[in-house]
This record gives structure tokens, C-alpha cells and sequence, in this order.
């Protein structure tokens, strides 16, 4: 796997995310920036930058800006290549952001460090040109809807896929951000009443992605119990406004059609008892891997047309290659899904990561295929692609905002105590009763839960 990661020393020296050489910067005839001091510790920061081109289109650009106090570093960005030279502060666009229309927005951020004081720039300039515009002038457009109230499912109803988007029953674009569960067989306890009320009610998740392991002391090992499990967990997600992602948790062995025979009674039963519900979503390979995508595409062209068969509208999210990275862990990218699609309407791609191990690589796979294929993040961590280890914070920032960038949807590993750096909640916390506090949240699940908790933004006309 190549990664694009790399240290820029520049002066005072920084951490930057390089990009393909792009074409040179053009000059913008405006432009206007949102600063926003995000968090702030001692002796660090993380900061939020928001620029919008309000010029002519642009297919290249650098943001300058000078740091007020000497003693203002950049010490890591994203969605940007950073460096720093001096107070002077410089940060050009990578490539799934380098190209700015008119109106067109590129979110980007640092984490920062201080000695002394810490005040924001005073100003900024786009490809030369000062930033004197303002982001809150009244809009020329009508204002879009105001958020719609009331429960994720109450909201959107039946989704369905159109074009490369997930849509609701307003045929609008949306995007579903919650959490996914561990291995049922194994954290059960951490999916009682008290924690799927904090999931809906506190993190206001919305969606439930239950994890069904099929090998691992899974499904296997008794089809009738854990097909129960499942069932039942649609209903508690259902009885609080939360989609369910039913995912038929494949990974050991990486063929999905070892499990061919089980993914068709498993799917069978319960699209048949599930039909009716229109919170329910069929992911029916978590992670295929040391196979070829023809294979993968078989499997999926076996399994989708019995969920048809008893629940024709609801939608499927179909893994890939390489542990569902569209096949970049294998060394291939997005064309071969392109070239060669599932034969069946209504589905999305999964596409998974994990920040500390897939980075800008992986990005702009996603990038690209965004604008051909209907993705869905079915899984993701913080943290390297083992489950554990450090919570890769800047890696993880950009990964978010370039997923709300493309409205897509995605599911965080895991809403679990598991005793690994991805999990939500710190060992021992399924035993009580707490689910939303500050105490018994790891660093991963106070990052997530400050994300997911903001206000959705769901149209209905």
C-alpha cells in the first residue's frame, strides 16, 4: 500500500497532506473565510477553515494567512497540503478539493500549537487575492428548507438509491451517520434498553448497524438464535426512529461465497419477516478479501434476488474487494466496480477504512468513485486498521469532512467497550448503566459523538 502522507519542514517546520502536482494557481476575484477555533487545550488548538471562491472558477489554489503570535504553530493538517514558514502560513488544495466553481466551498483544519497567546488571523487571501467577502451577505438563492423535526426513519421513510446518492421518501439526497455494533455474540450486553436510548436519544445516531458475525462463534454455530438476535435489534432500532444496517458480518474466510448457502437462508428469513418495515438496509458482505471482484459480483447476484423476493424496495450494500476498499488494499482502485457493476438496481458499495492506516490514498479513491458509484462507509475507525492503537485525530477530521462534503452515509466501529483504541465506550462501561457521559467515553467515542450529534440536515421538498 503506497501512502501519501509526508512531513513538510518548512521554517518552523509542519505536518502536511501532499497531493498529486496539479495545474498552477489561477487568481480569484473573491473569496471569503470562516475561522473557527474547533477546541483549545493547554498549549494546543484545532482549528476549522472554511474558504469559498465568490470569483470566477478556479482549477488550483493556495489559502496564505500569517499567524498573529510567533508562538502559533501548525503542527498538523488536513483536506489541504500545509506549510509554514515563519508566522507566514500557506495551504493549497489537494485533489479531490483543488478545483473551486463559483459559490464552491473546501473545508480544511489544523491542530495548532501556542506559547502564548492564541488569536485568529486577521486575514486571508486566495491565490493572492485578500479574502474581503463574507460567507453570512444574503444568499442571492431562496434559503434551503429548514431542518425537518422528528425521528431519522419519521423524517425520510423508505430510502432508496438515486444516481450516486442515498435518498429519502422525498427523493432528496441524505446522509445516515451513526454507529455500528461489535460482534453480537460477544457485547450483547452493551445493546440493552439504557444504551440504545443514549445512541438515539443522546448521540442521535441515525442508524444501527448490527454486526452479525457469521464464522468467529457466529451465526454459524446456531442460524435460529442469531437470526433472533437480529430481528429483534431491527425492532429496538425501529421503536426509536433508527435505521438498521443488517450486516452479514463475512471476514474470515475473505470468500463470500464459502458462505453462500448460509447468506441466502439467513437473507430469506429475514427480508421475509422485515418486509414491511421501511427502516431496514441488507449489507450482505462485510469485508471480502484474497478474492476477485467477479467473484464478489457473483456472490451479490446470487444473494440480492432473494432479499427481491421478499422485500423489493429496501436497499442493499454490497462489499468490495480488498476488505471492501473498492480494492485499493489490493492494489487496484474503483474502475473494476465501474467496468463491471453488481446487475441490480437499488444498491450501494461499501467502502471501509481505517484513519490511521488509510489516508490520502484512500481518499481520493473515494473521491472519484463518488461521482460514479452510490458509496455507503458501512464501517470506519479512528484508529489503524487492526482496531487498536492511537486515535489518528487529523486523519480521522478529514476522512469526516470529506464524507459530509459528498453526503455520504457511514458507521463508526464500534458502539462497544471493547479493550481496543475503536471502541466508543472504555472497558466495563456495558456493565452500568451510563452511555453518555464524559467519563466512560474513549477518546474515539467523544470524537464521534461530537460529530454525529449535530443537528441532521434532512430535506423534504
Amino acid at each position: 500500500m503506497k501512502r501519501l502522507l509526508a512531513l513538510l519542514a518548512t521554517g518552523a517546520s509542519v505536518v502536511g497532506l501532499t497531493a498529486l502536482a496539479g495545474p498552477p494557481a489561477q487568481a480569484a476575484a473573491g473569496c471569503s473565510v470562516e475561522y473557527t477555533v474547533t477546541s483549545q487545550w493547554s498549549g494546543g488548538f484545532q482549528a476549522g477553515v472554511k474558504v469559498t471562491n465568490l470569483g470566477d472558477p478556479v482549477s488550483g489554489w493556495t489559502l496564505g494567512f500569517t499567524m498573529p503570535d510567533a508562538g502559533q504553530k501548525v503542527v498538523q493538517g488536513w483536506n489541504a497540503t500545509w506549510s509554514q514558514s515563519g508566522s507566514a502560513v500557506t495551504a493549497d488544495g489537494v485533489d479531490w478539493n483543488r478545483t473551486l466553481s463559483t459559490g464552491a466551498s473546501a473545508d480544511l483544519g489544523f491542530v495548532g500549537s501556542f506559547t502564548g497567546s492564541n488569536p485568529a488571523p486577521a486575514s486571508f487571501a486566495l491565490n493572492g487575492v485578500t479574502c474581503t467577502g463574507s460567507v453570512t451577505d444574503p444568499p442571492t438563492d431562496p434559503p434551503t428548507d429548514p431542518p425537518a423535526t422528528g425521528t431519522p426513519v419519521a423524517v425520510n421513510g423508505q430510502l432508496h438509491v438515486c444516481g450516486v446518492h442515498l435518498c429519502n421518501q422525498y427523493d432528496r439526497p441524505v446522509q445516515l451517520r451513526g454507529m455500528s455494533t461489535h460482534g453480537i455474540q460477544w457485547f450483547g450486553q452493551c445493546y440493552g434498553d439504557e444504551a440504545l436510548d443514549a445512541l438515539a436519544d443522546d448521540w442521535k445516531s441515525d442508524l444501527l448497524r448490527i454486526a452479525m458475525y457469521v464464522q468467529e462463534d457466529g451465526y454459524e454455530t446456531d442460524p435460529a438464535g442469531f437470526t433472533g438476535r437480529v430481528n429483534a435489534l431491527v425492532d429496538e432500532a425501529e421503536a426509536r426512529g433508527m435505521y438498521a444496517v443488517i450486516d452479514f458480518h463475512t471476514l474470515t474466510p475473505g470468500d463470500p461465497n464459502y458462505n453462500l448457502d448460509r447468506a441466502k437462508t439467513f437473507f430469506a428469513s429475514v427480508a421475509a419477516r422485515n418486509a414491511d418495515k421501511n427502516n431496514v438496509i441488507y449489507e450482505i458482505a462485510n469485508e471480502p478479501n484474497g478474492v476477485s471482484w467477479a467473484a464478489v459480483k457473483n456472490y451479490a447476484e446470487q444473494v440480492i434476488p432473494v432479499i427481491r423476493a421478499a422485500d423489493p424496495d429496501a436497499v442493499v450494500i454490497v462489499g468490495t474487494r480488498g476488505w471492501s476498499s473498492l480494492g485499493v488494499s489490493d492494489g487496484s482502485n474503483e474502475s473494476e466496480v465501474v467496468d463491471n457493476p453488481v446487475n441490480a438496481t437499488n444498491i450501494m458499495y461499501a467502502f471501509h477504512f481505517y484513519a490511521a492506516s488509510h489516508k490520502d490514498a484512500y481518499r481520493s479513491t473515494v473521491s472519484r468513485a463518488a461521482a460514479k458509484l452510490p458509496l455507503f462507509v458501512s464501517e470506519f475507525g479512528t484508529v489503524s486498521a487492526t482496531g487498536g492503537g492511537a486515535v489518528d485525530r487529523a486523519s480521522s477530521t478529514a476522512w469526516l469532512d470529506l464524507l459530509d462534503q459528498l453526503k455520504i452515509g457511514y458507521a463508526n466501529w464500534t458502539y462497544s467497550d471493547a479493550d481496543e483504541g475503536s471502541a466508543a465506550f472504555r472497558p466495563g462501561t456495558c456493565n452500568g448503566t451510563d452511555y453518555s457521559g464524559s467519563g466512560v467515553l474513549t477518546e474515539s467515542g467523544a470524537l464521534l459523538k461530537s460529530r454525529i450529534s449535530t443537528p441532521d440536515n434532512f430535506p423534504t421538498s
